[in-house]
């Protein structure tokens, strides 16, 4: 594939992606409304709000940070999807996950929460220091775990390409982390929950605590900047941790491909690939609907409790993982 071929798959991946993110968004919060007894907002909330904000102008000024933090926000959802391959063995969902490795896709990941840092700090907001500081300090402590979980990933396959650690699972639920590795599986899923910002850990806007954040604090095609990435890193988290812990999505093996590849033996490849995608669009549906069980189930910690939760139970299980690995 030439690499305008490559540019317009990505793309179109990104496309498919960003779109399956919004609805995850949406029926997310529509299960959190009938969880809490509401109505809650409709499936497709999420595109209002982005159209609503990207037609929006603004004519405040904070200083050049303060819009490069939502610029940068959505370079870290972006760099964090384009270097994961979403289906195994199909060039049109690989990205450029050749490029690239884990470690510069969770570079990526904290990049985005570090301009937001910055662009937070320069809004002139007198709580935005609060915010910063919490995210940042739980951003520090749910990296370890999930440093740790990576690390025994690399140690069992010798490698830190996503593509190899995804082969390597393969053949059956027998051979994904999950089943190989449950103790790393279960200190990068805690570290997910920190990362996802839902409750118990939702310490950086702090609902019904502090009213701000980047919904007060950005407003019109900012606001919708930050919303748009919202969508893609939260897709691009799940297609993440379903590759690296979940077996990922492999385009031989899919369910749709393995019902009817007998009886359709002039379209396997298509057939594999969209098996692929809906694979990977139910174990990550799956996966984020973990997080919204978990942040309707339990209050939120404060910011001392969160951290000190995340250096000493996800991270001890984190080092058990890492000895099993190496059994």
């Amino acid at each position: 594939m030439t690499l305008w071929g490559q540019i317009g798959a990505a793309a179109l991946s990104i496309f498919i992606f960003t779109n399956f993110g919004f609805l995850l968004m949406g029926s997310m919060a529509q299960i959190r409304a009938r969880v809490q007894g509401r109505i809650g907002q409709p499936v497709y909330q999420p595109y209002i709000d982005v159209i609503k904000n990207n037609a929006r102008r603004t004519a405040i000024y904070h200083g050049v940070m303060f819009y490069l933090g939502s610029v940068f926000r959505l370079a870290g959802g972006l760099g964090t999807f384009l270097f994961i391959p979403v289906v195994l063995g199909s060039p049109l969902f690989a990205n450029f996950s050749f490029s690239g490795d884990v470690f510069l896709v969770m570079y990526f990941i904290f990049f985005g929460q570090l301009g937001m840092a910055l662009g937070a700090g320069q809004s002139g907001h007198p709580y935005s220091p609060i915010g910063v500081s919490r995210g940042l300090a739980q951003m520090t402590a749910f990296e370890l775990p999930f440093s740790l979980a990576v690390i025994a990933l690399a140690l069992k396959h010798h490698s830190l390409s996503i593509t190899t650690i995804v082969q390597a699972q393969q053949g059956g639920i027998a051979n994904w982390t999950m089943v190989t590795n449950p103790l790393a599986v279960i200190a990068a899923v805690i570290a997910f929950l920190g990362m996802s910002m839902h409750n118990p850990f939702s310490v950086v806007i702090a609902p019904q605590e502090i009213p701000i954040g980047p919904p007060t604090e950005y407003q019109s095609s900012l606001l919708g900047m930050l919303q748009t990435n919202r969508a893609i890193f939260n897709a691009a988290k799940l297609v993440l941790y379903v590759n690296l812990f979940f077996g990922g999505a492999s385009a031989a093996d899919g369910i749709i491909y393995s019902l009817f590849d007998a009886l359709l033996p002039m379209v396997p490849v298509w057939l594999g690939v969209i098996s692929g995608v809906i694979t990977m669009m139910v174990k990550s549906f799956l996966l984020y609907f973990v997080t919204v069980f978990v942040g309707v189930s339990f209050p939120r910690f404060r910011t001392e409790q969160s951290i000190r939760y995340f250096l000493l139970v996800p991270t001890l299980i984190g080092l058990a993982g890492l000895i099993l690995a190496r059994i």
